[in-house]
Formats: C-alpha cells, structure tokens, sequence
C-alpha cells in the first residue's frame, strides 16, 4: 500500500521551471526598489520559500523587510510569473507523470510541500499539467509560503492539514517528504518524516545522501522510486 501521505515539493523535483521564479522575483523587485546591479549574485532560491527570499533579496539590496512590502513584492511576482512561466525550457521531471498517476490509481493521499506561494506553486504545476493531482485550498493536504518563512514550519502545516482530512492524528513517520534540497531533506527531518530525495535539482544525489536523506534517487523514474512511493 502507498504510505498515509506523500508530500512532494515543486521546483526541481516535480518540475524544471526554467528560472522563471527568479526572473519573476527579480522583475518585481526592480519595481519596488530600483535597478539590482549585480546585488542579488549570492542570493539562493534552492529550497528556500518566498518569503524567506523576499526578506533575503531586500537585506541584499539594503531595503527594510515588513509584511505588507513583502506581500505586495509577491503580489507583483504571481503576475510575472503567469507570463514567465510560458517561456521555452520549462518541464515536468522525469518519472513524476507516472508517479503521480500511479498514486491516484491507488486512491493515495498526496499533497504539495512548497516554499512556494500556492499561487505560484498552482502556476508551475499547471504549465505541465500537474496540478490536477493536487488540492489548494479547502480539504487540500498543502504547506505553503504563507505558513512560515522557515521550511520546518511549512512541513507542520502539511501534516497538519493530513491529519484534519484523515480525521485522526498522523505521526510523522507516516508521512514521505519527497524533495531535491538540502532543505528540503533537513526540514522533514526536523518534523520526524522520512524523505525520498531525487538528484534532479541543483544537487547530486550523494550530497543529498550526505545530509540525511533516507532514500536517494536520480529521478522518481527509478524503480525504486516506483516501489518506495507505491509501498
């Protein structure tokens, strides 16, 4: 049987989205703050969320952080993105079509694990036609940006909505993080889930290894990925 609940991020283990995250990101920060000239090189979006990038982008550029500039600044952003995310390049990683198909075979609960904003997460996923398998709102399984800067803090919302639709409570050890970061490895580990790392971000598959991942593939083509995900 599948487990309980999957939880799955979105950037570089669902989809390759091409940069269009940061170019939207970038676009709207020009307009709040002027030209970036080269300030935001040691910015890194790999497994971070949107706010934590907003507040790490503003420090960058030497701009205050509060709630309301960090709203509209991703306000700005959603609308970037519906027009980014169009561009060539973008595309669904190897193996997740199937994946996810196979999954709702089995009438398995999945849900989104993201430092995403949901519309941003709901954005990426429809250009490849994934969103389908995946509830936003309402009875959804979900962690978004919008339920903590910190990674840790999106893991526990996503298990907490999983057990408010399971109707009990659900230990963490029934709930497989699927990610492609560092971050992503080190939050759900925070949390007490296992994780399923998969090489098809910016890191291998043995610096994932290295921080704790429990299971590590190259992409969820593998098979044992298929065997892991499906029980």
């Amino acid at each position: 049987m599948p487990w309980p609940v999957t939880l799955f991020d979105v950037d570089g283990t669902l989809v390759h989205a091409a940069g269009a995250g940061r170019r939207s990101i970038e676009r709207s920060l020009v307009e709040r703050c002027g030209p970036l000239d080269g300030r935001l090189g040691p910015l890194r979006l790999d497994g971070s969320t949107d706010r934590l990038i907003v507040r790490d982008a503003l420090g960058l550029l030497g701009h205050p952080f509060d709630e309301a500039t960090c709203d509209a600044i991703l306000g700005r952003y959603l609308e970037h993105l519906a027009v980014e995310i169009s561009t060539p390049g973008y595309r669904v990683l190897p193996g997740v079509s199937a994946a996810l198909e196979a999954l709702r075979a089995r009438d398995a609960l999945v849900g989104l694990c993201t430092g995403n904003v949901s519309g941003g997460a709901r954005l990426k996923l429809a250009r490849g036609g994934l969103d389908r398998y995946f509830a936003f709102e309402g009875e959804g399984v979900y962690g978004f940006a919008a339920d903590g800067e910190a990674r840790e803090r999106i893991v526990e919302a996503a298990l907490q909505r999983a057990s408010a639709r399971l109707g009990r409570r659900l230990d963490p050890g029934e709930a497989l993080v699927v990610g492609d970061t560092p971050r992503d490895v080190a939050a759900a580990r925070h949390a007490g889930c296992p994780v399923l790392a998969v090489a098809t971000g910016s890191y291998r598959a043995a610096e994932l290894a290295a921080c704790g991942a429990d299971h590590v593939v190259e992409s969820l083509e593998a098979p044992a990925a298929v065997r892991l995900l499906l029980g």
